[in-house]
């Protein structure tokens, strides 16, 4: 009898009021105005850890979205991921609420130091006990690159170019630094860690220089668990190379089997096993116990949506101002140093500000599951079947009831059907996806630096 595959689930969301599904922080139950206090992730942690979450995969942005109207004002009025706050800084209270729940954080590599980079990730990693990971991402804000001293954003290809190098600088960090058996505790000795055990670091590159040692001790994972999002040929060179897990939000299941395919490819080009990285999807859901109910909820939440607000993040993405288009108008899709996937994307569908607006209902870009709990398993496990995908990233619509019904309607669900775990494994984040160690198995790039 051939195992089903158990599905793996994130939970999707951002520090700020607005993420995916915008102006649902209108609605009279959402809570998402919170987002600035402690209590409110907190309280998220525990909803998700009862649900058995695998992760908590926050987002995040530097810079705004301006391209709309070539300026702010929606992005504002809105709250499009506009105020936004540093996610790092909400892991540890997280991590103290709960005892198995990973979690995603958004790093742009682009603005900061690998030196210092590479120490906050250690401490989260020793804070959490090897529950931490790390979303790559190189950053396509134009409004970013000038905030942080840039007159233009760096091209495409050379951000990823400039991220190869600053992995194998992370690496060198994080796994050839401290040799296994540097930390000794020794009071008796007076020896807290052999310095014979303890290397400096040199690294003279094309874009990176630095001459010293890492100054965290080893942490349970060593390397985050490194998550990355890009699905142009570029982003997917890099992801064979680097990721672990890899985030796409494809419009169908048809573009999602051609990404899955397409990266299982390149990874096994890069000298990896095919299923070396987990594929998640992104996704909402709107759950009740009867399918009306479901329903209803569904139409309930579309009445607070803001179409133009996911239209005014579909441009920053894209890099197109739809605002300068009639309904019906043809968008002229060119050459953008946006997300690539994202206006390759539109440029194919060949959508019109109409038909994005059509798409947009729920205020985001990711397609909604609507029903009730054996419904929405039905769908999941289309995706998996049809699509090879491992689990989802599932965006929030209305805070917390959307993770408290997935949790309480759909987790059961699940279950009963044996595509859901029933209880955590033991150990590091790495170890619960992957079954193996906490540390990057001697295939992955990252290996090869180990003392």
């Amino acid at each position: 009898m051939t195992r089903k595959k158990e599905i793996l689930l994130n939970a999707f969301n951002m520090n700020c009021v607005g993420h995916i599904n915008h102006g649902l922080w209108t609605h009279p139950r959402d809570r998402s105005t919170e987002y600035n206090t402690l209590e409110h992730w907190t309280g998220i942690a525990r909803t998700l850890e009862r649900g058995l979450f695998d992760g908590l995969f926050i987002a995040d942005i530097v810079g705004v979205y301006d391209v709309y109207q070539r300026n702010v004002d929606v992005t504002l009025r809105e709250s499009i991921q506009l105020p936004v706050n540093d996610p790092l800084l909400l892991v540890s209270a997280m991590a103290a609420a709960t005892q198995h729940l990973g979690f995603g954080v958004t790093v742009n590599l682009s603005y900061e130091q690998p030196y210092l980079l590479a120490r906050r990730f250690s401490t989260l990693d020793h804070l959490t006990r090897g529950r931490i990971g790390w979303n790559i991402v190189t950053g396509y804000l134009d409004s970013a690159a000038r905030a942080m001293g840039l007159s233009q954003q760096i091209a495409h290809d050379e951000r990823y170019d400039r991220a190869d190098e600053y992995l194998e600088l992370l690496y060198k960090l994080w796994e050839g630094s401290w040799e296994k058996g540097a930390v000794q505790r020794d009071k008796a000795a007076r020896v807290y860690a052999d310095p014979a055990k303890v290397h400096k670091v040199h690294h003279q590159g094309r874009y990176y220089q630095v001459d010293g040692y890492h100054l965290a001790e080893p942490s349970p994972q060593r390397t985050p668990v490194l998550f990355q999002a890009g699905s142009s040929g570029r982003g997917q060179r890099f992801a064979g190379r680097h990721a672990e897990c890899v985030f796409i939000s494809p419009p169908n299941k048809a573009s999602a089997r051609k990404s899955v395919d397409s990266l299982r490819e390149q990874l096994m080009r890069s000298g990896r096993r095919a299923d070396d990285v987990k594929v998640f999807v992104g996704t909402a859901v709107v759950t009740g116990r009867t399918e009306k109910e479901a329903r209803e909820k569904y139409e309930d939440y579309k009445r607070y949506a803001s179409r133009e607000a996911g239209l005014a993040h579909f441009a920053a993405s894209t890099g197109v101002d739809y605002a300068r288009y009639d309904l019906d108008e043809p968008i002229a899709y060119g050459q953008t140093n946006a997300i690539e996937s994202a206006a390759r994307t539109a440029e194919q569908h060949g959508w019109t500000r109409r038909q994005l607006l059509e798409l947009f209902e729920l205020g985001g870009r990711y397609p909604a599951i609507v029903g009730d709990a054996a419904q929405v398993a039905d769908e999941l496990q289309s995706w998996i079947e049809e699509t090879g995908v491992d689990g989802f990233n599932l965006s929030r619509t209305v805070v917390p009831e959307s993770y408290e019904d997935f949790v309480d309607l759909v987790v059961p669900e699940l279950q009963q059907r044996g595509v859901y775990k029933t209880a955590y494994a033991q150990g590091s984040l790495r170890r619960k996806l992957f079954g193996a160690s906490d540390h990057l198995p001697e295939r992955h790039a990252g290996a090869q630096f180990r003392r």
